[in-house]
């Protein structure tokens, strides 16, 4: 028997019905038998400080400590998140920054796939675009393919759930092409 696959969901919307969260929840209801995913919350999160970024663990903010064991506990990362002035949403980037730092930095080398969905044409790609330096500087492969831009997201989602098949596809396709790089880069 295969050894069980986690992965950290991090949502970069705070709203309560935010798409990209609900497109993150569905998304763990459709992982591979093998395959779980622990969603982690960024809203505690206070502003990334240095001050308080000390090598001792027990010396960071405990929302900090909390996030930063959910992304050491998984072998891979599902981003899913809205566009924000064609970058990435503030809450997020503040996010990455205290998973990034530091040599004990539970991210480095972890593999990501992104996603995102929002009311407007794009369909997050730009936000997509923005995050390729962080994950460079951090050496996370990126599964690019396939692509999940949501766009049009108020007629692909009914009551807090993604219900678009086309949609709901490529992500399967994105889970699985996530949790094929893991099993054959034997990160698991």
């Amino acid at each position: 028997m295969e050894t069980k696959i986690r992965l950290a969901g991090i949502s970069g919307s705070l709203r309560k019905d935010s798409f990209n969260t609900a497109l993150l929840r569905t998304a763990a209801t459709l992982l591979p038998e093998d395959v779980t995913m622990e969603i982690l919350p960024i809203g505690d999160l206070p502003l990334y400080n240095g001050d308080l970024d000390v090598p001792a663990v027990q010396q960071r903010p405990e929302p900090v400590n909390i996030f930063r064991e959910g992304l050491k506990r998984a072998q891979g990362l599902v981003i899913v998140s809205p566009e924000y002035n064609y970058s990435i949403p503030g809450v997020l980037k503040n996010a990455m920054d205290w998973a990034s730092r530091g040599e004990d930095s539970p991210v480095i080398k972890k593999p990501v796939a992104l996603m995102g969905a929002t009311p407007g044409l794009w369909g997050t790609v730009r936000m997509q675009v923005a995050f390729q330096p962080l994950f460079l500087t951090l050496a996370m492969p990126v599964i690019y393919k396939p692509e999940v831009l949501v766009a049009g997201a108020e007629k692909k989602f009914t009551a807090g759930k993604l219900t678009d098949e086309t949609a709901i596809e490529m992500v399967k396709k994105k889970l699985a092409a996530l949790t094929d790089h893991i099993r054959k880069n034997s990160i698991a």
